[in-house]
């Protein structure tokens, strides 16, 4: 436990020193075209959406192979439902979020990362909610916590360890991850590539469906409130990508440090918004490789 803290300590550190080093452009002062594209990772990585389309195709044959415990309700609304892929007895758990600006995308898509994971003994939760329009952030935020307490409470009966899990998310789903803490006692929590003050995006384009008003942001930002306790939070972020997004994680990671919060931060150079997602993915990421190190890590 000491060399845990003594590394987090370390990584707060060169946090620190990162961030003072960092001059990222006031949001504030952003003409329209130029506040879209901050958030518009599809724009600046022409290549997602066929990157998106392999990943799609992967995880329904992996979905198709891994059918014992899909689609399970944890709330009476339809994308209110979580996929759990078993590496056995008694084994540890990697609860992921997915992302997709909290208005796209299903845990249905993201299936094919929990693969490298069962191979190494680790099972998978998947966290599907709903999504804007058809919900507004604060219901989205409460069905994320909500999956997240219903898989405490049912992890023991599909074979997980409840004493050894992380919660982990992408993009809006590394935003839900931070949210959803409370939702059960975790050995860290990991958001990659995330979002963690919501009132840029208000006068962005992605405010169209999400119908955010500055009071609904700020209640659901974790910059303006920030988490209480000990556990751990490991923040990734794309050294390539869109500044802004890599503003969040720089500032966030700033106000964790400033209030004493266990936080690690790392920037992986040359990955952008969908690469960060090979971190997560293989055991040779430096994402995957941190969740894995926490959890062969003794309570």
């Amino acid at each position: 436990m000491k060399l845990i803290k003594s590394i987090l300590a370390g990584a707060i550190v060169l946090c620190s020193m990162n961030i003072l080093a960092q001059n990222f452009p006031d949001w504030h002062q952003m003409d329209q075209q130029t506040l879209d594209d901050s958030y518009n990772n599809t724009k600046a990585v022409p290549e997602s959406p066929a990157m998106f389309n392999a990943w799609i195709e992967r995880s329904k044959v992996f979905r198709m192979n891994h059918s014992q415990y899909l689609d399970i309700a944890y709330g009476p609304l339809e994308r209110e439902k979580i996929d759990y892929y078993s590496a056995g007895p008694n084994t540890p758990v990697v609860i992921f979020i997915h992302g997709g600006f909290w208005q796209a995308r299903s845990k249905n898509d993201f299936a094919f990362l929990a693969e490298n994971y069962l191979k190494e003994g680790i099972s998978v939760a998947m966290v599907g909610y709903p999504l804007a329009p058809q919900a507004n952030m604060d219901q989205i935020v409460a069905s994320s916590e909500k999956a997240v307490k219903f898989i405490s409470q049912h992890i023991s009966k599909w074979g997980g360890n409840p004493k050894n899990v992380v919660l982990s998310g992408w993009s809006s789903g590394g935003h839900l991850s931070v949210t959803s803490m409370n939702g059960m006692k975790v050995k860290a929590v990991v958001p990659i590539s995330g979002i963690f003050e919501l009132e840029p995006l208000i006068g962005s384009y992605l405010n169209k469906n999400l119908q955010m008003d500055l009071a609904i942001a700020q209640r659901n930002s974790p910059m303006l409130n920030l988490p209480k306790g000990t556990t751990p939070i490991y923040l990734f972020v794309g050294g390539s990508e869109l500044s802004d997004m890599r503003r969040q994680s720089y500032e966030f990671a700033d106000k964790l440090k400033s209030s004493k919060y266990p936080v690690a931060f790392v920037v992986i150079p040359g990955k952008d918004h969908y690469t960060m997602l090979e971190q997560f993915e293989f055991p040779e990421g430096a994402i995957h490789s941190r969740i894995v190190s926490v959890i062969k890590q003794k309570n």
